[in-house]
């Protein structure tokens, strides 16, 4: 049986229990409770520049409890979002102790560790259901009044404002919304129509501390093609895979031409962003838009 190639962790099929999975996402919990939910028997992922709190890479922790071998290439030797580009020039940074007790470890290439995974996993792992939705709405909803606490902003009503832990985590009923996300700013597989599922507002991703060939904010650009405003917090600001993290402790590193232009600007801490993206959502209203 061979190892699956992934462009993130969140396009894993249904069957794959005992298989091991190289997907471009980044390491962080919420890939790990991905990989739990299915059942894979390893996995490597890409340790998205390892950022606040080691946010890129504590999945690994997480998988390693539940005896899952797991690690991460390096986001400056492949592209974050790619598992083909991940596959073929990733080297790895970081693995678990389960992985290591395989002869995983630092500087190995991906493909190489694939295939130890793969030959080395038994027939099937039990699947470990997620506790964690992963979706608040700031306001109103589960968890709204705690991050709002901790971000210390103002009351953003009657705007939307809605905080997910992965950018799959969008739907329909987000089009009106400021959304921020603990996903990377990256596309998937570079293709321009996975930068977003459905219209929203605005958004924010994180950067992936950027990584080789800009691939942890490209997003931005297809982003900016379709009339959205979109930005990125710094790794080292925000806990990636954690989109309360985004908004409260993050602080913006790149937007695109679309939020430049409705006060978007590097430097600027992600609810400051909010708030502006706010007053241009409500003057929208007043004007009709």
């Amino acid at each position: 049986m061979t190892g699956l190639v992934l462009d993130s962790i969140t396009e894993l099929p249904p069957c794959i229990a005992g298989r091991a999975v190289v997907a471009a996402s980044h390491g962080g919990i919420y890939s790990a409770r991905c990989a739990l939910a299915a059942a894979a028997g390893g996995v490597i992922l890409c340790d998205a520049g390892i950022g606040r709190e080691q946010a890129g890479v504590a999945g690994l922790a997480l998988l390693d409890v539940h005896g899952v071998p797991a690690a991460a290439v390096s986001h400056a030797s492949a592209r974050i979002g790619d598992g083909a580009d991940c596959l073929a020039r990733g080297v790895l940074s970081v693995a678990n102790g389960a992985a290591r007790r395989l002869g995983l470890g630092e500087g190995m290439r991906a493909a190489e560790a694939l295939v130890r995974l793969q030959d080395a996993l038994p027939p099937s792992v039990a699947a470990v259901r997620p506790t964690d939705s992963g979706v608040r709405r700031i306001n109103g909803g589960p968890g709204g009044g705690a991050a709002q606490a901790r971000c210390a902003i103002a009351d953003f009503l009657p705007v939307p404002v809605v905080t997910i832990d992965s950018n799959s985590l969008v739907t329909a009923a987000d089009a009106d919304a400021i959304v921020l996300t603990g996903s990377h700013g990256g596309l998937l597989g570079g293709r321009r129509g996975s930068a977003i599922k459905h219209r929203v507002f605005a958004v924010v991703y994180n950067d992936a501390d950027v990584g080789v060939d800009g691939a942890g904010i490209s997003r931005l650009g297809a982003l900016d093609a379709l009339g959205i405003p979109a930005a990125t917090v710094s790794a080292w600001s925000a806990r990636i895979g954690d989109g309360r993290s985004t908004l409260a402790d993050g602080f913006i590193t790149h937007v695109n031409r679309s939020a430049a232009a409705i006060g978007g600007e590097r430097g600027i801490s992600s609810p400051a962003f909010v708030s502006r993206l706010a007053a241009v959502w409500i003057d929208a209203r007043r004007n009709g838009a």
